[in-house]
């Protein structure tokens, strides 16, 4: 006599009130992308760990002494200006919350508001990063000018840093520097544009058609990483 095995149903494979992996198609590759991300931004700030381990003592810039501006005021406050960027960041990060917080509930006047409050958060951050590259590539007249020699045999002074020279210290500090901070920066660019298209959807009403404000919280995910990326680069280039 044959025997037939019976196929256990779905509740009796997983008991545990929610299926593993429950979220969209969309929301697991967003994900994906920022697992791969992670690594590339690990594999940088671990770069620089190891290069800086490995330069002489003095050598290294000391980051509250090259990062002390502020604006409109003359004297250096160490680190003043990164720490007011960082504080634009996570308070970005907060408004995103409360956007993805009242698409749950179905608020698109909120959406709206907090995703605006994003937005203006983004750019500021970039507009602040922006100054910030401006006063490390002019440098300042007290700093360690680095001399150049032409060709003519005359001698050339250079102020600043750049992907060449650097009056602060090992040209390696100011290469990673540019670049990490900005490919950071692209990122916070491509999340303001990507927070931009999402508010637009928001207010065509794509939003309340589909059901769901999902896209919202895809964004913010996106969002959310780049702030948490920004707190070991602040560790890594100013703190440490």
């Amino acid at each position: 006599m044959a025997h037939t095995a019976s196929v256990p149903s779905e509740k009796g494979v997983w008991g545990g009130g929610v299926a593993p992996f429950n979220v969209s198609y969309g929301k697991m590759m967003m994900w994906f992308f920022l697992i791969s991300d992670a690594f590339t931004f690990s594999s940088l700030l671990i770069s620089y760990g190891v290069m800086r381990n490995k330069a002489e003592n003095g050598y290294w810039p000391a980051p509250d002494e090259v990062f002390n501006h502020f604006p409109f005021y003359d004297g250096h406050i160490k680190l003043a200006f990164v720490s007011l960027m960082t504080f634009i960041l996570i308070m970005s990060s907060v408004t995103m919350v409360l956007a993805v917080e009242a698409g749950h509930r179905f608020d698109k006047k909120a959406v709206v508001k907090w995703m605006i409050w994003t937005i203006i958060g983004g750019f500021a951050f970039l507009g602040s990063q922006a100054w910030e590259w401006y006063h490390f590539i002019s440098g300042t007249d007290a700093g360690r000018a680095t001399g150049l020699l032409l060709a003519d045999g005359s001698e050339y002074i250079v102020h600043g840093a750049n992907m060449h020279y650097n009056e602060y210290g090992a040209q390696l500090f100011a290469n990673f520097f540019f670049f990490i901070t900005g490919f950071h920066g692209s990122h916070v660019f491509s999340g303001v544009v990507l927070n931009i298209i999402v508010l637009g959807m928001v207010l065509r009403g794509v939003m309340e058609k589909r059901g769901h404000y999902e896209m919202v919280e895809k964004v913010g995910l996106y969002w959310h990483f780049v702030d948490l990326v920004w707190v070991f680069v602040f560790t890594f280039f100013y703190l440490i």
